[in-house]
């Protein structure tokens, strides 16, 4: 693990496994978690001889916690200086959920820069909450909720969210496993990037994706629900979509097996 630091002097941890990879793959994880989200998805990557960078968004995980600067504009600024502090020029950018808000705001104000695959794995896109454009987000006044619970008692917040993120029952310890890493966020990092969640609207950077879009999304997702992956799917020129049966929120493991071999599948064709 090591620091890169983005416009405003704000240190983002960055973690970077394989560096001699054939392939490189850059993955931003989703609210309120943290590069370590991906841990069931590291082996088949590397099986593939993936170069694998991770990091955590500001005021998540081990990069620093700021005072301001939770929008997804800042958010992809700061991506923009992961990529090319490591002088990366050709690489697949796999975003979760705020996170493929954040890559997809990335594809629309960087102009894609050194992107050649998009991955959009249960996406808040076209945005969070319900818009004219966007009719299966959640709504501002449940959104609100949310944010006065966080306000009072993050860590039940947290447990809630954790409680209707997957399809399936996980067992016990990986709740907790699960609680720890949403926890782990900073206070201020996590209200202030839900509130983003809340407020942005993604609906008009979706055409300026030019490169191949796999979108990734459980059908019972009830965070960002399928309806949103058809919209992805509709105004994404060049994108495939690729349902999972008895998947919600957490694709990534409820159907670990089944989405880490699509992806790849995906990643690999020419």
């Amino acid at each position: 693990m090591y620091y890169i630091t983005s416009n405003d002097k704000t240190k983002i941890a960055i973690f970077d496994l394989n560096p001699k990879g054939k392939k490189t793959i850059v993955l931003i994880h989703g609210w309120p978690l943290s590069h370590k989200m991906f841990e069931y998805q590291l082996p088949s990557l590397l099986n593939a001889n993936y170069r694998i960078i991770m990091f955590d968004l500001r005021g998540f995980g081990m990069s620093q916690e700021t005072a301001n600067g939770y929008t997804y504009d800042q958010f992809s600024t700061d991506l923009y200086y992961v990529v090319s502090s490591l002088g990366l020029h050709r690489f697949d950018l796999l975003g979760f959920s705020m996170g493929g808000a954040i890559a997809t705001r990335y594809m629309a104000l960087y102009n894609g820069y050194g992107v050649s695959k998009l991955c959009l794995l249960d996406s808040a896109v076209p945005s969070y909450c319900k818009t004219l454009e966007n009719p299966y987000g959640q709504t501002i006044e449940a959104t609100n909720q949310l944010i006065d619970l966080g306000l009072n008692d993050r860590p039940a917040l947290n447990q809630y969210f954790g409680s209707i993120f997957f399809a399936r029952t996980p067992s016990l310890a990986f709740k907790n496993w699960f609680q720890d890493l949403s926890n782990s966020a900073s206070g201020i990092g996590e209200m202030s990037s839900l509130i983003s969640l809340r407020d942005e609207n993604i609906f008009d950077d979706l055409k300026k994706i030019r490169v191949p879009t796999g979108i990734f999304h459980g059908r019972e997702d009830k965070i960002c629900p399928f309806g949103m992956a058809q919209i992805m799917k509709q105004e994404i020129s060049n994108s495939i979509l690729f349902p999972f049966d008895n998947a919600g929120h957490g694709t990534f493991y409820d159907a670990k097996n089944i989405f880490n071999n699509t992806l790849i599948d995906f990643l690999s064709e020419p």
